[in-house]
């Protein structure tokens, strides 16, 4: 799980890298909310920590800009006000939690473990690599605007992959979800249908989305 820490104090951003590491989180830092905003935007997160008061751009604005975008990854802020209106002010915006310095590492871990299990429970359906969309409700799958028609099998697939966007996903798990855990691979099947959900997805924009991992098995990214 990758968390986005957005805090132009180093001092504060370094203390928060090494503690969720030791929480084998692994951790990505801007320093100014215009190189926060790049990364949040380009790049899948879990969690951003986002600081109110940044240089180039405030988290008031990231956060609109992010949700107005579509993007709904979860916020935590932070920020040296502790007012009512101020807390009100970023859970208006699409913030999920605000935590005012000073704080507690402790603390800090509880709130994230919480919007966590939050968004486990009202996560959005739809899946995003980049210019390829599945939805979940509808059983449905668009690449760059255009339907893609797949198999049971090979949707079954994509959305193992999608479902952790970045993370090699065993052979074994592969076959797992889609065959069951009974299953024998006799013909390369996985193989198989992994190379015709290439072409599909391919067909529509020619940008290769699933990577084979040598000795691992495969992964989807940009």
């Amino acid at each position: 799980m990758t968390i986005l820490i957005i805090e132009d104090e180093k001092k504060l951003s370094d203390i928060l890298k090494r503690a969720l590491k030791t929480e084998r989180y692994s951790v990505d830092t801007a320093f100014d909310g215009q190189e926060g905003l790049s990364k949040a935007k380009k790049n899948k997160y879990e969690l951003i920590i986002l600081d109110i008061m940044l240089p180039k751009k405030d988290g008031i604005e990231i956060c609109k800009e992010l949700r107005a975008g579509n993007i709904h990854t979860p916020i935590i802020m932070l920020t040296a006000k502790g007012t009512v209106e101020d807390r009100v002010q970023g859970l208006n915006i699409g913030a999920d939690d605000y935590l005012v310095k000073p704080f507690g590492i402790n603390e800090l871990f509880a709130r994230i473990r919480a919007v966590l299990r939050r968004r486990k429970t009202t996560d959005s359906d739809i899946w995003k690599v980049g210019d390829l969309v599945l939805d979940k409700v509808r059983h449905e799958v668009t690449r760059a605007g255009k339907l893609v028609d797949l198999t049971p099998k090979e949707y079954k697939i994509l959305n193992t992959l999608i479902t952790h966007t970045g993370e090699a996903i065993s052979r074994e798990q592969l076959i797992n979800d889609v065959w069951g855990p009974n299953f024998k691979e006799s013909n390369n099947e996985l193989n198989v249908h992994i190379r015709y959900l290439r072409k599909k997805l391919e067909r529509k924009s020619g940008k290769p989305l699933v990577h084979t991992i040598r000795g691992v098995g495969f992964m989807i990214r940009e």
